[in-house]
């Protein structure tokens, strides 16, 4: 593989030059706008980053500025792009650069990968992209072009192949545009060496030594260990109206969406009159059914499966819930999870 890649490295470069795609972290530079765009790229298609990116960068220009934002703005700004743990870690790690290097983004590697959030490959793309710094960044793609690249039929979820790859890059990668070398490599793999369907191998700047395409072998590379299948959770949400107002909660502290605001639920299917007796258990009455929904939410490792009701209660109800208006419900994060619910609500 050594070999191939160098031969790569000044085609690949050409090519970036000539079909680079033009995005705002890229135009204006900093580490910390790559480190931004990175954390939000991740498990997220560029398409859908573009506006968040920009709405983020005017909320929280600096370093500074994200550290000391509120947890609910922070959240709200989010809102959608899901993995919400990426926004808190963002925000942490803000906190340690403004308190511990004064706001000024840490240059050296072992620096970058002791903060929250920050992993080999994004540590390795700030390196790279903002400081000039020549630091492999190995992600999905990269794997992708490697294994094709070199004809390796090794599991690429293996820690140890990983190791290898980014070794083989460290030696061969740009000393003169890291940069450019980086980002190439990013965008080959979103518009050329593809994931699923068909590689566009003809318009490949490794097309003359890529082993894959030389044995027919791109679409069996690369090799990956199945993946375990997803937990199913069933749960039932409830769309509780009270007084033109509709019921939310803030969900613990720790776990999955952490912290994030939802419609109230509980695990199982249940019946109306199941639910009619939870509610009254929770100082609430049902006066009017007046829908049933049903959504799915796939996350990495479960699928949520959820069974909804909308109706009109009275009573108190439980100290937990927080009766909101229509501005109040727009102005609060509710993850995408809730999406049809909370659509349900707004237009109701």
């Amino acid at each position: 593989m050594r070999e191939q890649l160098l031969a790569l490295r000044e085609p690949l470069l050409q090519w970036y030059d000539a079909h680079r795609r033009i995005l705002p972290w890229r135009e204006e530079v900093s580490p910390y706008r790559t480190w931004v765009s990175e954390i939000m790229l991740q498990q997220t298609r560029v398409a859908a980053v573009l506006p968040y990116f920009e709405r983020f960068m005017t909320a929280f220009p600096t370093v500074q500025a994200l550290a000391e934002a509120e947890e609910e703005k922070l959240m709200k700004l989010w809102e959608g792009l899901g993995y919400y743990s990426r926004a808190r870690n963002l925000q942490k790690a803000a906190k340690i650069i403004a308190a511990q290097y004064g706001g000024v983004f840490p240059g050296t590697y072992d620096e970058l990968i002791a903060l929250p959030g920050i992993g080999d490959y994004t540590a390795g793309a700030i390196l790279s992209i903002a400081c000039g710094i020549p630091t492999p960044a190995v992600d999905g793609n990269v794997l992708r072009i490697l294994a094709r690249l070199g004809g390796d039929e090794s599991d690429v979820t293996d820690a140890a192949v990983k190791k290898r790859y980014r070794a083989a890059l460290a030696e061969t990668m740009s000393r003169e545009r890291p940069d450019a070398y980086v980002q190439a490599l990013m965008d080959l793999g979103a518009t050329v060496c593809l994931p699923n369907g068909e590689p566009l191998c003809e318009e490949c700047p490794a097309k003359a030594f890529c082993a894959a395409r030389a044995a027919g072998k791109t679409a069996l590379l690369p090799v990956r260990a199945k993946k375990k299948a997803r937990r199913v959770e069933e749960m039932t949400v409830l769309l509780l109206y009270r007084q033109g107002k509709v019921a939310l909660r803030k969900r613990p502290a720790e776990g999955l969406l952490a912290s994030l605001w939802e419609f109230p639920n509980v695990p199982g299917k249940r019946s109306e009159e199941e639910t009619a007796a939870l509610l009254a258990e929770q100082g609430l009455q049902v006066r009017d059914w007046k829908k049933s929904l049903h959504a799915r939410h796939i996350f990495t490792h479960v699928e949520w499966q959820m069974q909804g009701y909308a109706l009109e209660v009275m009573g108190e109800g439980k100290d937990d819930l927080v009766w909101m208006d229509r501005e109040e419900l727009l102005a609060h994060a509710v993850p995408s999870a809730f999406e049809k619910f909370k659509k349900e609500a707004l237009e109701n």
